[in-house]
């Protein structure tokens, strides 16, 4: 168990966008799910709320994940309705410390 294991407090689905049969010997590209992770997701700034409430708006958000989970760029992070787009990955100066991810939130009207 990692140093943060006792911080992240939320589940996320891991999707990533993936060839996957058709079930007629051909294949598709579409997002599947690979797994779940703990982690715990950072608030976004005073700023960023604030323009959160128009159509559209891009959230920046960092995900604390466990050293070895396997998210990679490209991915998304899913939880109920909300969808986080890692745009990189870090790994602290010490490392088996925590993953970093940078994650890009997407809100839509409902």
């Amino acid at each position: 168990m990692s140093r943060v294991s006792r911080l992240l407090n939320r589940s996320l689905d891991v999707w990533r966008f993936t060839r996957v049969s058709d079930g007629m010997g051909g294949w598709i590209e579409t997002w599947a799910k690979v797994g779940t992770v703990r982690a715990r997701l950072s608030q976004p700034s005073a700023t960023e709320r604030t323009l959160a409430d128009q159509t559209n708006v891009r959230l920046t958000h960092v995900a604390y994940l466990e050293p070895d989970a396997a998210v990679r760029r490209g991915d998304e992070l899913r939880f109920s309705t909300r969808k986080f787009k890692v745009l990189a990955t870090y790994e602290p100066s010490e490392p088996g410390t925590y993953l970093r991810a940078e994650c890009e939130e997407t809100q839509s009207a409902a």
